[in-house]
């Protein structure tokens, strides 16, 4: 289970204990140090890192980094708000002991994700952990309801020697082909092993459609749990292919043409125990609430790509007709809807059935987009929205006319139009808050002009190696 106390000044009630505890556990197996881990606006790993021996005043204490970092572009610039990207200030990163692991994929180190307290006590309004906790504790209390969440990643797999930090596929044959599983083989085996040895239970790992790309499925968990896991799988697949000679990227466009890597979000809600999403006398089994909660995601799906493909490489990912999901549609397994409803095999529906979210990659804040998503569902089963009619097929395929009749329209084509999508949708900034809407829009709109007068292949290339 995550921590979803709050961090305090001298530590939670016996995390001092526990950390001294776990330090000398780490040290006897050899750990030196501990990855204190966070992800900034703009989708950016972050980390500072700690000797073992120091677990125990990091839990008490934090350790200190400083605000701007709320304010980074991928590229480490910094852009300003009315409140954040100054110089001045200092934060405190206090790890959760809950999801602290040895990585087996970097032997000497232990790894945790952290949420960031002021120097006075109280929560960082810029925290995406801290404000995904916020959000589920909040649903729980108020309405009962409870998520599971997971993170597809998708990766693509370079040679280390390519020149330039240009990209060349580390493996050769058709999507989805045993060529490369094979010509993989040794690595991905060792990832399984890592990922075994740090408890995360992998469903599924395979080679997928574009050049060199990869895809590894994770079970489901709380939703930060689920975000945290996702940088841990993430951190660990870096590790594993660096051992191997090997290099990867999770940008969502390793090159500006064909697909790109995704980073689909798959969620379900659930109250006393029963999965909203199965069971129901809604379409495909699904609740009223669940047909609600859908409806909620769908209709403000356009200001959610501000979050869920939050940078200018994004954008060329998010084509029709390449299993993106680039129209505001929905339909049961439907891969180029938007929101895939996953029903799930007879026998198992009542735990599998879960909504996919596919307008999403891995330069999203994971916490920052489950939040938003959550949000978003929330307020639909609030007013009882009333989920329009499913598609099926390709939306790209439909006429104007019908495409406008169906409520299907297309999605931001820029991070631009995101942007101003994000600005006008109100639920989703007074969710965030003052101070995180604010830091959201001023990194996009930074990322943008980071790029400005670049054509697609030199946008890729911008970005190909930050994520």
């Amino acid at each position: 289970m995550t921590t979803l106390a709050d961090p305090v000044p001298g530590g939670r009630p016996g995390d001092v204990e526990r950390a001294t505890a776990l330090s000398g556990e780490l040290a006897g197996r050899g750990v030196h140090g501990v990855v204190l881990a966070y992800v900034d606006t703009a989708g950016i790993g972050r980390v500072k890192t700690v000797p073992v021996a120091k677990l125990p005043a990091a839990a008490a204490w934090g350790v200190g980094m400083s605000p701007v970092f709320d304010t980074f572009l991928a590229n480490d610039s910094i852009v300003t708000t009315d409140v954040l990207g100054s110089p001045d200030g200092d934060l405190r990163l206090y790890p959760d002991l809950d999801q602290l692991v040895a990585l087996a994929g970097q032997p000497g180190w232990a790894w945790a994700p952290v949420d960031r307290i002021t120097q006075d006590g109280e929560r960082h309004p810029g925290c995406g952990r801290t404000f995904l906790r916020r959000i589920v504790a909040d649903a729980e209390r108020r309405l009962g309801v409870t998520f599971k969440a997971a993170v597809e990643i998708e990766w693509a797999v370079g040679r280390a020697t390519a020149p330039e930090d240009g990209f060349e596929p580390a493996v050769s044959g058709p999507a989805y082909g045993a060529v490369r599983q094979v010509e993989l083989s040794d690595c991905t085996a060792d990832l399984l092993a890592a990922c075994a040895a740090q408890g995360v239970d992998v469903e599924q790992i395979h080679p997928e459609y574009a050049a060199g790309q990869f895809e590894i499925s994770v079970g489901a968990l709380d939703p930060v749990a689920a975000a945290d896991r996702s940088l841990l799988v993430r951190q660990t697949i870096r590790a594993v292919a660096q051992r191997h000679g090997l290099r990867v990227s999770f940008a969502p466009a390793v090159l500006a043409e064909g697909v790109g890597n995704g980073g689909h979000l798959h969620l379900s809600a659930w109250r006393g125990g029963a999965n909203l999403h199965s069971g129901g006398q809604g379409r495909h089994g699904m609740t009223a609430e669940a047909e609600s909660f859908t409806a909620g995601v769908l209709a403000r799906l356009p200001a959610l790509t501000a979050v869920t493909a939050p940078s200018p490489a994004s954008y060329l990912r998010l084509k029709p007709s390449q299993w993106a999901g680039v129209f505001t549609a929905w339909g049961r397994e439907t891969r180029e809807a938007a929101l895939r409803v996953v029903t799930g095999t007879r026998g198992l529906r009542d735990q599998a059935a879960n909504l996919e979210v596919k307008p999403v990659d891995l330069a999203a804040n994971p916490y920052l987009a489950l939040g938003c998503l959550i949000a978003a569902g929330l307020d639909g089963m609030a007013s009882s929205a009333r989920l329009p009619e499913e598609i099926t097929g390709d939306p790209a395929r439909l006429a104007p006319a019908e495409a406008a009749a169906r409520g299907v329209r297309r999605l931001p084509v820029s991070l631009s139009e995101a942007v101003a999508e994000f600005r006008g949708d109100t639920l989703l900034r007074d969710t965030l808050g003052p101070v995180l809407a604010d830091a959201v829009t001023a990194v996009r709109e930074g990322e943008v002009a980071a790029v400005a007068g670049l054509d697609d292949a030199q946008v890729a290339a911008a970005y190909r190696w930050r994520y």
